[in-house]
């Protein structure tokens, strides 16, 4: 029987904001996206190897979600978490994608049993939720629960902290002003020199037909950077580009050609910080 969204998602939210405590929706997100990734690939690894195919994540033994579910109550939860996450980092050179949380932060998580209880419930959001047999990884139904649970922190983090996501509607709107749809030719190539956690993206690209665009994108942000990485691979985007760095697109474009002149695409779509200063 398949999970209905609706279910998912509420019931994702709700575990997830019932853990927050004090700290900061912006800084919490990143916590449980993560956590949400890492269910995401261990449930697709298995999976494929169910069905004799090719993950483009390889899991290595002892980092699936089972192995993280088993660390409950450990009170070395949090540094045998950051090991496991640079296991599959370094298997799979995803440096920069899903350890830039460190799950062993006292500042943010607590000390000593205060952190194990926290970690303990928060791996616990997801353990019931068994998505290669629901269905969920062929129908883009965990994707959709990243976009929903990014666009609720959104949300929560407010106007300054909450520009890391952009509402489907606008995503929608841009993309039709464009004129992408079932007919766009699958080789055109498109741009957000400032795209956040992505969300933009995937939607024009998702309105070029079951292959979609090719995919480039730039951003500053470190940890939203990670987010987008997440974003493309959640939504079968794995070999999109996106660039890390850099204190403006303006200023420091890191998209050229090897004589120096920018690179040029097909579509440039942007929906930037408009409240941002400096």
């Amino acid at each position: 029987m398949a999970i209905k969204k609706s279910e998912l998602y509420s019931s994702l939210w709700a575990g997830a904001d019932s853990l927050r405590g004090g700290m900061d929706a912006s800084e919490y997100k990143n916590y449980v996206l993560n956590l949400l990734f890492l269910k995401y690939i261990s449930d697709k690894a298995r999976n494929d190897a169910k069905n004799n195919t090719d993950s483009e994540i390889e899991v290595p033994q002892g980092c699936f979600y089972e192995d993280i579910l088993a660390l409950e109550g450990d009170k070395e939860i949090g540094d045998k978490l950051n090991k496991i996450i640079a296991e599959i980092v370094e298997r799979n050179g995803l440096k920069g994608v899903i350890d830039s949380v460190d799950f062993n932060d006292n500042t943010k998580l607590g000390e000593g049993k205060a952190m194990m209880d926290t970690l303990s419930n928060l791996v616990k959001i997801f353990a019931d939720l068994s998505l290669g047999a629901h269905g969920a990884l062929d129908d883009d139904l965990l994707g959709d629960a990243y976009e929903y649970l990014m666009r609720h922190f959104a949300s929560e983090s407010g106007k300054s902290k909450g520009q890391f996501y952009t509402p489907s509607e606008v995503s929608l709107l841009l993309s039709l002003l464009l004129g992408i749809d079932e007919n766009t030719r699958q080789d055109k190539s498109i741009y957000d020199p400032t795209c956040g956690s992505g969300s933009l993206l995937l939607k024009a690209s998702s309105l070029a037909g079951k292959k979609g665009l090719t995919i480039y994108g730039q951003e500053k942000d470190i940890s939203t950077t990670a987010l987008c990485r997440m974003n493309m691979i959640l939504h079968n985007s794995a070999d999109a580009d996106i660039a890390k760095g850099g204190s403006s697109t303006l200023s420091n474009p890191l998209f050229t050609t090897e004589n120096g002149m920018l690179k040029t695409f097909d579509y440039v779509v942007a929906n930037p910080p408009f409240s941002l200063k400096n």
